[in-house]
Protein backbone atom coordinates (compact mmCIF):
# COMPACT_ATOMS: atom_id res chain seq x y z
CA UNK A 1 0.00 0.00 0.00
CA UNK A 2 1.46 3.05 -1.02
CA UNK A 3 2.58 5.58 1.57
CA UNK A 4 1.42 9.50 2.20
CA UNK A 5 2.96 11.81 3.73
CA UNK A 6 1.59 15.46 5.40
CA UNK A 7 3.08 18.44 6.34
CA UNK A 8 1.37 21.07 8.52
CA UNK A 9 0.88 24.77 6.92
CA UNK A 10 0.91 27.10 9.61
CA UNK A 11 -0.33 29.95 7.04
CA UNK A 12 -3.84 28.00 6.62
CA UNK A 13 -3.76 25.80 10.17
CA UNK A 14 -3.79 22.99 7.50
CA UNK A 15 -2.30 19.47 6.70
CA UNK A 16 -1.24 19.79 3.22
CA UNK A 17 -0.02 16.04 1.56
CA UNK A 18 3.69 16.30 0.00
CA UNK A 19 4.08 15.66 -3.15
CA UNK A 20 7.41 13.92 -3.63
CA UNK A 21 8.95 14.80 -7.16
CA UNK A 22 11.42 12.36 -8.83
CA UNK A 23 14.12 14.59 -8.86
CA UNK A 24 13.60 14.88 -4.68
CA UNK A 25 14.04 11.08 -4.49
CA UNK A 26 17.28 11.34 -6.22
CA UNK A 27 18.60 13.76 -4.16
CA UNK A 28 18.01 12.00 -1.24
CA UNK A 29 19.13 8.23 -2.43
CA UNK A 30 22.49 10.73 -3.54
CA UNK A 31 22.88 11.92 0.07
CA UNK A 32 22.39 8.65 1.31
CA UNK A 33 25.12 6.99 -0.48
CA UNK A 34 27.40 10.01 -0.46
CA UNK A 35 27.01 9.70 3.38
CA UNK A 36 27.47 6.19 3.32
CA UNK A 37 30.95 6.64 0.57
CA UNK A 38 32.29 8.91 2.70
CA UNK A 39 31.74 7.15 6.50
CA UNK A 40 33.02 3.76 4.64
CA UNK A 41 36.42 5.31 3.51
CA UNK A 42 36.69 6.86 7.09
CA UNK A 43 36.26 3.84 8.24
CA UNK A 44 39.09 1.95 5.53
CA UNK A 45 41.20 4.66 6.88
CA UNK A 46 40.93 3.84 10.00
CA UNK A 47 40.94 0.21 9.86
CA UNK A 48 43.94 0.29 7.78
CA UNK A 49 45.68 2.51 10.50
CA UNK A 50 44.77 0.35 13.42
CA UNK A 51 44.48 -3.16 11.97
CA UNK A 52 46.98 -5.13 9.94
CA UNK A 53 46.24 -6.94 6.90
CA UNK A 54 47.49 -10.52 6.91
CA UNK A 55 50.29 -9.58 4.41
CA UNK A 56 51.25 -6.60 7.06
CA UNK A 57 51.52 -8.57 9.74
CA UNK A 58 54.09 -11.55 8.08
CA UNK A 59 56.59 -9.19 6.32
CA UNK A 60 55.93 -7.13 10.37
CA UNK A 61 57.12 -10.90 11.69
CA UNK A 62 60.25 -11.25 8.66
CA UNK A 63 61.30 -7.74 9.53
CA UNK A 64 61.49 -9.01 13.65
CA UNK A 65 63.09 -11.87 12.63
CA UNK A 66 66.00 -9.93 10.44
CA UNK A 67 66.91 -7.30 12.87
CA UNK A 68 67.42 -10.28 15.28
CA UNK A 69 69.39 -11.94 12.89
CA UNK A 70 71.31 -8.73 12.50
CA UNK A 71 71.82 -8.39 16.05
CA UNK A 72 73.16 -11.82 15.93
CA UNK A 73 75.67 -11.26 12.68
CA UNK A 74 76.91 -8.27 15.15
CA UNK A 75 78.05 -10.16 17.81
CA UNK A 76 79.48 -12.96 15.73
CA UNK A 77 81.41 -10.61 13.87
CA UNK A 78 82.46 -8.27 17.31
CA UNK A 79 83.20 -12.17 18.05
CA UNK A 80 85.28 -12.63 14.84
CA UNK A 81 87.01 -9.14 15.55
CA UNK A 82 88.42 -10.22 18.82
CA UNK A 83 90.00 -13.46 17.51
CA UNK A 84 91.28 -11.11 14.67
CA UNK A 85 92.87 -8.80 16.74
CA UNK A 86 94.70 -11.83 18.83
CA UNK A 87 95.92 -12.43 15.74
CA UNK A 88 97.25 -9.43 14.57
CA UNK A 89 98.81 -9.28 17.82
CA UNK A 90 100.91 -12.70 17.76
CA UNK A 91 101.24 -11.48 14.30
CA UNK A 92 103.49 -8.13 15.40
CA UNK A 93 104.85 -9.41 18.74
CA UNK A 94 105.81 -13.04 17.81
CA UNK A 95 105.45 -13.97 14.52
CA UNK A 96 107.37 -10.91 12.85
CA UNK A 97 109.52 -10.54 15.99
CA UNK A 98 111.44 -14.12 15.10
CA UNK A 99 112.14 -12.99 11.54
CA UNK A 100 113.10 -9.71 12.51
CA UNK A 101 110.48 -7.69 10.54
CA UNK A 102 108.83 -4.23 11.41
CA UNK A 103 105.35 -4.80 12.94
CA UNK A 104 102.32 -4.06 10.52
CA UNK A 105 101.13 -0.13 11.82
CA UNK A 106 97.22 -0.45 13.48
CA UNK A 107 96.47 2.50 11.20
CA UNK A 108 96.82 0.18 8.29
CA UNK A 109 94.94 -2.62 9.54
CA UNK A 110 92.10 -0.20 10.37
CA UNK A 111 92.34 2.10 7.19
CA UNK A 112 89.15 2.71 6.00
CA UNK A 113 87.09 1.32 2.93
CA UNK A 114 85.48 3.40 0.24
CA UNK A 115 84.30 6.98 0.26
CA UNK A 116 81.26 8.79 1.80
CA UNK A 117 79.07 7.63 -0.62
CA UNK A 118 79.82 3.41 -0.50
CA UNK A 119 76.47 3.10 2.04
CA UNK A 120 74.19 5.92 0.81
CA UNK A 121 72.36 3.28 -1.27
CA UNK A 122 71.34 1.57 2.21
CA UNK A 123 69.56 5.05 3.65
CA UNK A 124 66.06 5.89 4.18
CA UNK A 125 65.00 2.48 5.88
CA UNK A 126 63.53 1.76 8.99
CA UNK A 127 66.66 -0.05 10.05
CA UNK A 128 69.04 2.04 8.01
CA UNK A 129 71.38 2.39 11.04
CA UNK A 130 71.31 -0.68 11.70
CA UNK A 131 72.27 -2.05 8.24
CA UNK A 132 74.96 0.88 7.61
CA UNK A 133 76.88 -0.02 11.05
CA UNK A 134 76.56 -4.10 9.85
CA UNK A 135 77.86 -3.25 6.40
CA UNK A 136 80.83 -1.45 8.31
CA UNK A 137 81.76 -3.72 10.50
CA UNK A 138 82.20 -6.46 7.42
CA UNK A 139 83.82 -4.07 5.10
CA UNK A 140 86.64 -3.40 8.24
CA UNK A 141 86.30 -6.69 9.08
CA UNK A 142 87.24 -7.91 5.14
CA UNK A 143 90.17 -5.15 5.16
CA UNK A 144 91.67 -6.55 8.43
CA UNK A 145 91.71 -9.83 7.35
CA UNK A 146 92.86 -9.31 3.50
CA UNK A 147 96.02 -7.03 5.15
CA UNK A 148 96.34 -10.27 7.83
CA UNK A 149 96.54 -12.72 5.25
CA UNK A 150 98.76 -10.82 3.28
CA UNK A 151 101.21 -10.50 6.10
CA UNK A 152 100.92 -14.25 6.89
CA UNK A 153 102.18 -14.63 3.62
CA UNK A 154 105.28 -13.24 3.95
CA UNK A 155 105.87 -14.55 7.09
CA UNK A 156 105.48 -17.92 5.64
CA UNK A 157 108.34 -16.81 3.00
CA UNK A 158 110.48 -15.95 5.40
CA UNK A 159 109.83 -18.96 7.07
CA UNK A 160 110.31 -21.16 4.01
CA UNK A 161 113.97 -19.05 3.30
CA UNK A 162 114.47 -19.40 7.04
CA UNK A 163 117.76 -21.38 6.34
CA UNK A 164 118.99 -18.84 3.68
CA UNK A 165 117.97 -15.80 5.75
CA UNK A 166 120.31 -17.57 8.50
CA UNK A 167 123.04 -18.18 7.08
CA UNK A 168 122.66 -14.16 5.52
CA UNK A 169 122.28 -12.82 8.97
CA UNK A 170 125.58 -11.10 9.91
CA UNK A 171 126.42 -13.94 13.11
CA UNK A 172 130.34 -13.93 13.55
CA UNK A 173 132.87 -12.20 14.19
CA UNK A 174 134.94 -10.51 11.58
CA UNK A 175 137.98 -11.44 12.89
CA UNK A 176 139.11 -14.63 14.82
CA UNK A 177 137.90 -14.03 18.40
CA UNK A 178 141.54 -15.66 19.12
CA UNK A 179 143.08 -12.49 16.89
CA UNK A 180 141.50 -9.04 18.19
CA UNK A 181 140.44 -7.33 20.60
CA UNK A 182 137.51 -5.13 21.07
CA UNK A 183 138.88 -1.48 21.64
CA UNK A 184 135.71 0.56 20.98
CA UNK A 185 131.72 0.21 21.04
CA UNK A 186 128.80 1.44 19.50
CA UNK A 187 127.40 4.78 20.98
CA UNK A 188 129.01 8.46 22.09
CA UNK A 189 132.80 8.23 21.79
CA UNK A 190 136.02 10.47 21.73
CA UNK A 191 137.04 10.82 18.06
CA UNK A 192 141.05 10.94 17.97
CA UNK A 193 141.46 12.88 15.35
CA UNK A 194 138.59 15.39 14.95
CA UNK A 195 138.61 15.81 18.51
CA UNK A 196 135.32 16.29 19.61
CA UNK A 197 132.73 13.40 21.03
CA UNK A 198 130.60 12.02 18.54
CA UNK A 199 128.62 8.95 17.74
CA UNK A 200 130.84 6.01 16.84
CA UNK A 201 128.62 3.89 14.93
CA UNK A 202 130.33 0.30 14.52
CA UNK A 203 132.63 -1.89 16.39
CA UNK A 204 136.72 -1.24 16.64
CA UNK A 205 138.74 -4.55 16.79
CA UNK A 206 141.89 -4.22 16.73
CA UNK A 207 143.92 -6.63 15.49
CA UNK A 208 147.84 -6.98 13.72
CA UNK A 209 148.18 -5.40 10.13
CA UNK A 210 147.16 -7.98 7.53
CA UNK A 211 144.64 -10.30 9.37
CA UNK A 212 142.60 -11.66 7.50
CA UNK A 213 138.81 -9.81 7.81
CA UNK A 214 135.97 -12.54 6.80
CA UNK A 215 132.27 -11.81 6.01
CA UNK A 216 130.07 -12.49 8.83
CA UNK A 217 127.39 -13.52 6.22
CA UNK A 218 126.28 -14.76 2.98
CA UNK A 219 125.60 -11.53 0.71
CA UNK A 220 127.12 -9.67 -2.23
CA UNK A 221 129.23 -7.04 -2.48
CA UNK A 222 128.15 -3.58 -3.27
CA UNK A 223 131.47 -1.98 -2.56
CA UNK A 224 135.59 -2.59 -2.39
CA UNK A 225 137.26 0.52 -3.06
CA UNK A 226 138.89 3.63 -0.82
CA UNK A 227 137.06 6.26 -0.20
CA UNK A 228 133.71 5.48 -1.82
CA UNK A 229 130.95 7.86 -2.10
CA UNK A 230 129.08 7.52 1.39
CA UNK A 231 132.23 6.16 2.43
CA UNK A 232 134.23 9.40 3.53
CA UNK A 233 136.85 8.39 5.94
CA UNK A 234 136.61 4.69 6.54
CA UNK A 235 139.48 4.15 4.31
CA UNK A 236 139.21 0.93 1.97
CA UNK A 237 136.65 -0.46 2.87
CA UNK A 238 133.96 -3.13 1.74
CA UNK A 239 129.95 -2.73 2.12
CA UNK A 240 128.05 -6.81 1.86
CA UNK A 241 124.48 -6.39 1.45
CA UNK A 242 123.53 -9.69 3.05
CA UNK A 243 119.36 -9.30 1.99
CA UNK A 244 116.58 -9.28 4.07
CA UNK A 245 117.16 -6.02 5.92
CA UNK A 246 120.50 -6.62 6.29
CA UNK A 247 124.04 -4.88 5.50
CA UNK A 248 127.69 -4.73 6.92
CA UNK A 249 131.00 -2.43 6.44
CA UNK A 250 134.26 -3.59 6.57
CA UNK A 251 136.69 -0.36 6.75
CA UNK A 252 140.34 0.99 7.03
CA UNK A 253 141.50 -2.09 4.92
CA UNK A 254 144.82 -2.43 4.02
CA UNK A 255 144.21 -4.68 1.23
CA UNK A 256 140.78 -6.38 -0.38
CA UNK A 257 139.77 -9.86 -1.76
CA UNK A 258 136.63 -9.36 -3.42
CA UNK A 259 135.22 -6.64 -5.87
CA UNK A 260 131.93 -5.52 -6.60
CA UNK A 261 128.89 -7.66 -7.47
CA UNK A 262 131.29 -10.87 -6.08
CA UNK A 263 128.56 -13.12 -4.24
CA UNK A 264 130.36 -14.25 -0.94
CA UNK A 265 129.46 -16.54 2.03
CA UNK A 266 130.21 -16.51 5.59
CA UNK A 267 133.84 -16.89 6.72
CA UNK A 268 134.96 -15.93 3.03
CA UNK A 269 137.63 -14.04 3.33
CA UNK A 270 137.15 -10.34 2.18
CA UNK A 271 140.44 -7.99 3.06
CA UNK A 272 142.48 -7.57 5.52
CA UNK A 273 143.44 -5.48 8.51
CA UNK A 274 144.75 -2.09 8.45
CA UNK A 275 145.10 1.52 9.25
CA UNK A 276 143.41 3.32 6.08
CA UNK A 277 141.59 6.73 6.24
CA UNK A 278 141.42 8.34 9.33
CA UNK A 279 142.67 6.08 11.82
CA UNK A 280 145.36 6.03 14.63
CA UNK A 281 146.38 2.41 14.50
CA UNK A 282 145.96 -1.18 12.87
CA UNK A 283 142.65 -1.94 13.47
CA UNK A 284 138.83 -2.87 11.79
CA UNK A 285 135.93 -0.56 12.05
CA UNK A 286 133.16 -3.00 11.72
CA UNK A 287 129.27 -1.55 11.32
CA UNK A 288 125.85 -3.36 11.00
CA UNK A 289 122.81 -2.14 9.11
CA UNK A 290 119.72 -3.45 9.89
CA UNK A 291 116.56 -2.27 7.60
CA UNK A 292 118.95 0.86 6.95
CA UNK A 293 119.54 1.55 10.52
CA UNK A 294 122.93 1.00 11.97
CA UNK A 295 122.58 -0.99 14.99
CA UNK A 296 125.25 -2.31 17.37
CA UNK A 297 127.48 -5.43 16.46
CA UNK A 298 128.14 -6.85 19.31
CA UNK A 299 124.62 -8.27 19.78
CA UNK A 300 125.09 -10.35 16.72
CA UNK A 301 128.09 -12.28 17.76
CA UNK A 302 126.19 -15.25 18.81
CA UNK A 303 126.88 -18.18 16.50
CA UNK A 304 130.90 -17.12 17.67
CA UNK A 305 131.35 -16.76 21.74
CA UNK A 306 130.25 -18.67 24.46
CA UNK A 307 127.72 -16.80 26.74
CA UNK A 308 130.80 -16.15 29.60
CA UNK A 309 132.95 -14.43 26.19
CA UNK A 310 129.82 -13.11 24.62
CA UNK A 311 129.09 -11.09 28.57
CA UNK A 312 133.26 -9.84 28.54
CA UNK A 313 132.55 -8.43 25.25
CA UNK A 314 129.33 -6.97 25.92
CA UNK A 315 131.49 -5.39 29.41
CA UNK A 316 134.18 -4.18 27.00
CA UNK A 317 132.12 -2.67 24.28
CA UNK A 318 130.06 -0.64 26.99
CA UNK A 319 133.28 1.07 28.18
CA UNK A 320 132.95 5.24 26.96
CA UNK A 321 136.45 5.68 25.77
CA UNK A 322 138.60 6.98 22.50
CA UNK A 323 137.94 5.18 19.45
CA UNK A 324 140.17 4.40 16.67
CA UNK A 325 138.29 6.21 14.02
Amino acid sequence: MKKHFYRFNPHTLAYEKVIVTLRDRMKSISTTVLFGLVLGVVFMVIGFQLIDSPKERTLKREIRQYRRQIRSLNARMDRASEVLADIEARDNQVYRAIFETPPIDASVRNSGIGGVERYSDLEGFECSAEIVSTSKKIDNLTKRLYVQSHSLDEVYKMAVTKQQRMLSMPAIMPLPKDRCHVASGFGYRYHPILHTRRMHTGLDLTAAKGEPVYATGDGVVRVASRNAEGLSGYGLAVFIDHGYGFQTLYAHLSSVSVSPGQKVRRGEKIGAVGSSGLSTGSHLHYEVFQNGERVNPIYFFFNDLTPEEYDEVIELANQENQCLS
